[in-house]
């Protein structure tokens, strides 16, 4: 028997998705553990590449010699086991390549980082007080049951609750996802919070603070430096447990002793992995709890038909609160009397001058600038830009409009239709709705927050607060009145999920309200609204799942997206249709032309996907191999891709 290194390349190519024998000689013997980095030679190309050493192995005399390791980069076993398995179970769950998954969960190695980790002694074992003990208690009794089912390992669902925290200036869910790792760490187990953005976080750890040991307690993001970020993923190499609050990525933290992984806010699409193979950190979070069996637990103001799939299937349970509460929604329409253009209506306006007398009242507008859409003032033709075609905008009032595409300026534009130069504000955006109240509402202070403009948070004194979706600030004892404008046109967005979106959006922001502070949604009826109004978002996935059931719609099924030369897609699709038993023809939207090539959506069961996964993987595989040998013309060779579970149906 010959002792060999199994090691994975670390390659973008395909076909290079897999184990590759390695002799190991003698001088390296003592070094090629399981976990280390090392180079390899690669026989077909003639070069050394880096790779991972996953495991080593016994073998039958081969018949004929092995390439043999060339080095070991690092002595430190970087890749866990339990990353490894993750990773390979992710990437073929969504037909990719383990090594794609390995380079967004193990950050870039620096060397004076591993020299520093390598030469601190381990940490001792974390102690948490008994007041921050009973803190956390205190608020997972709040949940019946919650905190007997995460000892017992389960999945959850939980509906946080939409208030701010009364001790600190973050959310009531930030202070809920603390507790859960607090508890955690109190019985020697690690826990990962998953969020969508920085902000996020801020809080996250704003609610940690003082509770838990500052040196258990790490944030993982992309916004941190090379060693810092390496330095912490070393940390977790270590046994002792920690609470790692993060991004997407953030689900493969190689943590020891994971108790809980905590997912906030899944409808989030910074929560999507765009790049390959594009796995949800949802998706990961399920592979990570079916593999380790720790808890799993999906927290957020709403409830999204994904996990509303789980619940009704029964994979996933809901915990509701002892007490059920929400905010004090009223649904505000114009006034008999008042114009049906009128942006905000009278009771609105009436309930925003009211409470700014006690305090900040905030204002949810849907887009940021001035004006984001211009259109001709005689035939309402949306404005374009000649160059490139980009919509026209108007960074403040008289200004020469610009495009948002190019950046151009457009100072003699003319309409294509009409041939009117007169141009006009079809919408408007925080910059101008901060104009247009702070006129109507004289000697108040107006802080504007979006993405130009970043606030973390406000004081309680009184102020109008205009905030796009998703970038609205905390305030200290929450807003004394929230007005969710524009809502008419959030959902006039060609999404599948953009009542999702919109509940999201809009749920998010009331969340900030002060308990008994009024949340007016101003020009929009129906399911949304009510679902809104009565805060019942359970429901209201339950019913948009029944709606999707019949056409097929995602999450009731999952959708892969094929794209590729026209000759290529084809012969995947009739392979799929042959190595797939029960995929009907209508399962199959397209192909139609794209820019590189032709693109069709599969739509299939969720037990196909292992089927499905495996056919496509085939042909990306056999696609590459014969992509490098065709022979170089100097124009640019057309690859197949593939991408399963697309979040939007567009063809």
């Amino acid at each position: 028997m010959t002792t060999v290194a199994r090691v994975l390349i670390d390659s973008p190519l395909p076909q290079l998705d897999r184990l590759f024998d390695y002799a190991i000689p003698a001088g390296l013997a003592g070094e090629a553990h399981p976990g280390v980095r090392v180079k390899v030679p690669l026989r077909s190309a003639g070069r050394v590449v880096e790779g991972w050493l996953v495991e080593r192995g016994e073998i039958e005399a081969p018949e004929r010699p092995l390439s043999e390791l060339d080095a070991v980069v690092s002595t430190v076993a970087a890749l866990t086991p339990e990353l490894y398995a993750l990773a390979r179970k992710a990437a073929d769950r969504a037909a990719g390549s383990a090594g794609d998954v390995l380079r967004l969960a193990i950050p870039k190695r620096m060397v004076r980082a591993e020299k520093a980790w390598l030469a601190a002694p381990e940490p001792p074992a974390p102690v948490v007080d008994a007041q921050s003990a009973a803190w956390a208690d205190g608020i997972l009794n709040v949940y019946p049951g919650l905190a007997e089912a995460i000892a017992a390992g389960e999945r959850l669902a939980i509906d946080a609750l939409p208030r701010p925290a009364v001790e600190r200036v973050v959310g009531a869910w930030a202070e809920l996802l603390a507790a859960l790792a607090v508890s955690m760490l109190a019985s020697g187990r690690s826990t990962l919070l998953v969020v969508p953005d920085q902000r996020d976080e801020d809080q996250v750890l704003a609610a940690l603070e003082g509770r838990a040991p500052a040196d258990t307690v790490l944030r993982d993001d992309a916004r941190r430096s090379g060693p810092e970020r390496y330095g912490g993923y070393l940390r977790l190499l270590n046994p002792a447990p920690a609470i790692v609050v993060g991004n997407r990525s953030t689900v493969y933290a190689p943590a020891r002793d994971v108790g809980a992984v905590v997912v906030w806010d899944d409808g989030d699409p910074l929560l999507a992995e765009p790049l390959s193979p594009g796995i949800h950190a949802r998706d990961a979070a399920l592979i990570r709890q079916e593999l380790e069996g720790s808890a799993l637990i999906f927290a957020g103001h709403t409830r999204t038909t994904d996990v509303e799939r789980l619940v009704q299937l029964g994979w996933v349970r809901e915990v509701p609160a002892a007490r059920r509460a929400s905010p004090r929604v009223i649904l505000s329409a114009t006034r008999e009397g008042e114009s049906r253009g009128q942006r905000v209506p009278s009771a609105a306006f009436a309930a925003a001058r009211e409470a700014l007398a006690e305090g900040p009242v905030l204002v949810q507008v849907a887009r940021p600038g001035y004006a984001p859409v211009l259109v001709c003032a005689d035939c309402r033709t949306p404005a374009r830009c000649t160059h490139c075609g980009g919509p026209l905008r108007a960074r403040r009032a008289g200004a020469v409009p610009d495009c948002t595409w190019c950046g151009r300026s457009a100072p003699s534009w003319s309409c294509e239709n009409c041939r009117s130069t007169r141009l006009r504000m079809a919408s408007s955006g925080s910059e101008r709705t901060a104009d247009e109240l702070g006129r109507a509402f004289p000697n108040t202070r107006v802080i504007i927050a979006d993405g130009d403009h970043p606030v973390e948070r406000v004081d309680a004194k009184p102020a109008l607060v205009i905030a796009t979706r998703g970038a609205e600030p905390a305030a200290v004892g929450g807003y004394r009145a929230v007005i969710l404008l524009d809502a008419d046109r959030m959902l006039m967005a060609e999404q599948l999920r953009v009542g999702e979106s919109c509940l999201r959006w809009w749920s998010n922001a009331a969340a900030l309200a002060a308990p008994g502070a009024p949340v007016h949604l101003v020009g929009v009826s129906g399911p949304v609204a009510r679902a809104l109004a009565t805060w019942t978002h359970d429901a209201y996935a339950r019913a948009e799942l029944a709606d999707r059931s019949p056409l097929l719609m995602p999450p009731v099924v999952r959708v892969a997206a094929v794209t590729g030369p026209a000759s290529v897609v084809d012969a995947t699709l009739a392979q799929l249709r042959e190595d797939v038993p029960g995929l009907p023809a209508a399962a199959v939207l397209g192909p139609v032309p794209v820019e590189d090539g032709v693109r069709a959506l599969v739509r299939f069961e969720y037990g196909q996907g292992r089927r499905v996964a495996d056919t496509l993987r085939a042909a990306v595989v056999a696609e590459a191999i014969r992509g490098r040998r065709r022979p170089k013309t100097g124009a640019p060779r057309t690859t197949l891709r593939v991408r399963l579970d697309v979040p939007e149906l567009d063809l």
